[in-house]
C-alpha cells in the first residue's frame, strides 16, 4: 500500500525483496506517528543502494559524494535546529568511505538520527565485501573469502561514548520501529545500525538468517551501563539487538553557539553590504 510520504513521480530502483524497502516503510510510519512535518525533516545521504533512499520519500533530500552524508547533516543541524536531520546511507557508504566522519561525528554530538543499513556487502557495485562482511565471506573479490576482521559499528560507537547506540532487525519490524522512535526522541546523536539483507549479492545473511542469529535484549537490561553495553557489543553468536547505550550530553549546536547567537537560518543579511564586500574584489 501506498503511504503519503511515497514520491509518486520516481521509478524505484531496488530489486524485488530488498530489505531497503522496509526500512523505508519503517521510516516513513516513524516520521508520521511522530507527526514530523516534512518541509522541517531533511534527509542526507552519500551513494549507494541503501543511500537511494532520499529519492523515494517526500521530505527534503540531500545526495552528496560517497561517505559524506555526517558532514552535511551536522552542518544542516547547526545552521537550522529547528530541523529534523537524518543521515542515511549502507554499511559500506556510512563504515568504508565514511568511516572517519562516523567517528568524528560521534565526537561531536550532533543532534541526529543516524540509519546505517547494514546488509554486509556492497549492493550497488554488485557484491564486493563490505566492511562488516563476516569472515569467509565470498565474492567475486575476495574468491578465497574475507579474511578481515569484521567493522563493528556498535562497540566503536560505544569507545566514543555516543549518546545513543542500537541495532535493528529490518525482520522484526515492531521491535526496530519502536527502537527508532526512542532514536527520533532523543537529544543528541542516534546511530541505529539496521540488519537488512541484500537478496541479490548476499545469500548467507538473509532474512532467515537475521531472524535465527539475533535476539532482543531484554526489558531488564540496563542501557546506562556503558561497560556492559560494550560487553553485549562483542556477542556475535548470537547477535543482540535493542538499544544498547543511551545518555545525553551537550550537542555540537549548543556547544557552538553561545545562548544569545541566532541560528544561521535565522539572520538577516544586508544584500547592500554584501554587494559591496564583492564588489570590493
Amino acid at each position: 500500500m501506498k503511504h503519503p510520504l511515497d514520491r509518486t513521480d520516481i521509478d524505484n530502483a531496488w530489486c524485488p525483496g530488498c530489505g531497503n524497502f522496509g526500512i523505508l516503510k519503517l521510516l516513513e510510519e516513524v516520521l508520521t506517528e511522530l507527526e514530523c512535518d516534512p518541509k522541517h525533516t531533511v534527509i542526507v545521504s552519500g551513494i549507494g543502494q541503501a543511500a537511494k533512499t532520499p529519492y523515494y520519500i517526500d521530505t527534503h533530500m540531500f545526495c552528496g559524494l560517497h561517505g559524506r552524508a555526517l558532514p552535511v547533516s551536522t552542518a544542516l543541524k547547526a545552521s537550522n535546529p529547528a530541523l529534523n536531520v537524518i543521515a542515511e546511507g549502507g554499511d559500506g557508504d556510512m563504515y568504508g568511505e565514511g568511516g572517519n566522519h562516523f567517528i568524528h561525528t560521534i565526537r561531536r554530538n550532533p543532534d541526529i538520527v543516524h540509519i546505517v543499513h547494514n546488509n554486509m556487502v556492497y549492493g550497488l557495485t554488485k557484491g564486493q565485501a563490505s566492511p562488516t562482511s563476516q569472515i569467509g565471506f565470498k565474492s567475486s573479490v575476495q574468491v578465497k573469502g574475507v579474511s578481515n576482521e569484521p567493522f563493528n559499528p556498535i562497540s566503536v560507537a560505544l569507545a566514543l561514548r555516543a549518546g545513543f547506540v542500537s541495532r535493528v532487525n529490518i525482520g522484526n519490524q515492531a521491535h526496530a520501529k519502536t527502537v527508532l522512535k526512542e532514536a527520533f526522541l532523543h537529544k543528541g546523536y542516534a546511530l541505529v545500525d539496521v540488519f537488512q539483507p541484500c537478496v541479490v549479492f548476499n545469500k548467507i545473511n538473509t532474512y532467515k538468517w537475521f531472524n535465527e542469529n539475533t535476539y532482543e535484549l531484554d526489558s531488564s537490561y540496563e542501557k546506562n551501563d556503558l561497560s556492559s553495553a560494550m560487553k553485549k557489543a562483542l556477542e556475535n553468536d548470537p547477535i543482540p539487538i535493542g538499544v544498547f547505550y543511551q545518555h545525553t550530553h551537550a550537542t555540537f549546536e549548543e556547544n557552538i553557539r553561545g545562548e544569545e547567537q541566532d541560528p544561521l537560518a535565522t539572520l538577516t543579511h544586508d544584500i547592500k553590504k554584501l554587494q559591496e564586500l564583492f564588489d570590493s574584489y
